[in-house]
């Protein structure tokens, strides 16, 4: 187990960057959490992996714990920093998964902070609901889903693509990978709906650089737990699926409410 959850906080090649030195990002901090508690906190994960970025800290729903979201994994450390934990946590009397709760509100939270200029939008002009998807360009499951984007958007539902390339940002040598250099032209392109869809249909884009925000989300992924695509989020930060029809998809946003 303490093998795996080093690998899980301390993901190797393809650039993935769950291990790369904290950068200036305060994590979420509740006001129950004592700064003295906040620093004993992050010594115990340090001393798994020692540059892991450590994102929100929170009273765990049991006593004796904190829950710790840190490099898309969440745990639990004791509150005298001797053990942690790594699992869901059920409460029998509610018979809820309150590990998926508290995945749930980090990731409405963090989801909200990307601006919608920097999303590729498909949206019916009333949209009932909206989910958020990361997604790679290449993936078949991935296209096959945006092959039903008319479709989500007859019942209702709004489609707001990120960038997840799955080959990473760059290669073990350091050098951009294919698809993020692919999905940077899409980014960058005059019209990116367009150059999207010609992508899902396997036409590469024009060659483009500009600032763009493939990097920054697909880092976001990292954070939030992604490790596929498609990987789409409901309005509350649920985890709706990945490929899914449009019928699968309209229910289990109905079942949330």
């Amino acid at each position: 187990m303490l093998k795996k959850l080093l690998l899980a906080l301390c993901i190797g090649g393809l650039s993935l960057t769950a291990c790369a030195a904290e950068n200036d990002a305060a994590p979420v901090v509740s006001q129950a959490v004592t700064p003295a508690a906040q620093q004993m906190v992050r010594q115990a994960i340090h001393s798994l992996a020692a540059n892991v970025q450590v994102d929100s800290i929170e009273p765990a729903p049991m006593p004796g714990f904190y829950q710790v979201i840190a490099a898309g994994q969440l745990l639990y450390v004791s509150t005298d920093g001797k053990y942690a934990m790594h699992g869901d946590v059920i409460d029998l009397g509610r018979k809820q998964n309150v590990s998926d709760s508290a995945w749930a509100r980090f990731r409405k939270a963090e989801l909200a902070k990307v601006p919608a200029s920097e999303r590729i939008v498909f949206a019916p002009p009333n949209p009932k609901y909206t989910v958020t998807v990361f997604t790679d360009v290449n993936c078949g499951f991935c296209r096959a889903l945006h092959e039903h984007v008319a479709a989500f958007n007859k019942e209702g539902i709004a489609v707001e693509y990120l960038a997840w390339p799955r080959e990473g940002v760059v290669t073990t040598a350091g050098r951009p990978t294919p698809t993020y250099t692919e999905m940077v032209s899409v980014w960058c392109a005059k019209d990116r709906k367009a150059a999207f869809t010609a992508a899902k249909e396997g036409h590469a884009p024009a060659p483009a650089t500009c600032t763009n925000p493939v990097k920054d989300q697909f880092e976001l992924g990292v954070k939030l737990g992604v490790s596929g695509t498609p990987s789409i989020y409901g309005p509350d930060g649920r985890v709706l699926g990945g490929y899914v029809t449009p019928e699968q998809l309209l229910q289990a946003l109905k079942q949330g409410g």
